[in-house]
């Protein structure tokens, strides 16, 4: 039984590493998209990284829509540990 921990234990910490490598390679995603006067860049990550409207750089726009994806972004987690029950499932039930 020990031995199970500790192998679920190793999965976990792999889990997290693959995960924590795969936001590194999110973030670096970049995608530019001009239309009309209006630009945009937002990461792999789902940050906006840049907006421009008439050449204009507008960082409290890039501020206030970041801050609404990162507060959406935390209840769509909520919900999906809610209905999900969390990784526990994935791990045997391991608490």
């Amino acid at each position: 039984m020990a031995f199970d921990k500790i192998k679920q234990l190793n999965e976990l910490r792999k889990l997290q590493s693959q995960a924590k490598s795969l936001q590194r390679e999110l973030e670096q995603i970049k995608e530019t998209v001009e239309y009309g006067d209006i630009r945009v860049t937002v990461s792999g990550d789902q940050k906006v990284l840049s907006l421009a409207i008439d050449g204009e750089e507008r960082k409290d726009l890039v501020d206030a829509i970041n801050k609404a994806l990162k507060e959406v972004q935390k209840k769509a987690a909520k919900k999906m540990m809610e209905m999900g029950g969390g990784l526990s499932g994935l791990l045997g039930g391991m608490k």
